[in-house]
């Protein structure tokens, strides 16, 4: 019987990895020490001894530059400081969700109610509201009158709720317009 090993996916960082001591494959490097005075510049394998001897890593910070510019410090430290540092930036992202309404030319008034009550809901949650009316066939040939008959009913049922973000735009077979939130979210 076959054992099978699951792993707990790591979360990915977003710095990207940087080099360190015998990866480092430059032969000169500027070197910065851990209260970050400039040593100077200097060959790989003595700034290596150089961070050994302080019992710490040589890091290679720019590897653009003209020559590498390396730092000495506890890798393992900085890995975990930014780490934290990025969880922390996480946190305070604001992510905005849009959710999105259709609506036909010939629907129900009953129907219609249903889906603004929805709307209104996503409104006092916090969430944008984009609606799309899609016309087809016939439809088409009322697409200006009837259009604004149903623009103007969403836009009464949600005003309470929501204003408009920008003019609704008329493509091809659709009107589109999109509602954002006026109070706070609950």
């Amino acid at each position: 019987m076959p054992s099978f090993y699951f792993f707990k996916e790591v979360e990915r960082i977003s710095f990207t990895e940087l080099r360190t001591n015998s990866q480092i494959r430059v032969s000169e490097v500027r070197v910065i020490d851990e209260q970050g005075n400039s040593l100077g510049v200097m060959s790989v394998p003595d700034a290596i001894r150089k961070a050994e001897e302080k019992g710490v890593d040589l890091v290679e910070i720019s590897p653009n530059a003209k020559p590498p510019v390396c730092k000495i410090l506890d890798y393992g430290k900085f890995r975990y400081e930014q780490l934290k540092k990025d969880k922390e930036a996480k946190k305070k992202q604001h992510v905005v969700v849009v959710k999105e309404i259709q609506v036909r030319p010939n629907i129900d008034k009953h129907d219609l109610g249903i889906k603004l009550d929805h709307a209104n809901e996503f409104l006092i949650k916090g969430f944008k509201v984009k609606f799309v009316i899609r016309f087809r066939g016939r439809e088409m040939e009322y697409k200006e009158q009837r259009g604004k008959e149903i623009t103007d009913l969403i836009f009464k049922h949600v005003s309470i709720n929501g204003a408009l973000e920008g003019e609704p735009f008329k493509e091809d077979k659709l009107i589109i317009f999109t509602m954002m939130p006026t109070k706070k979210p609950v």
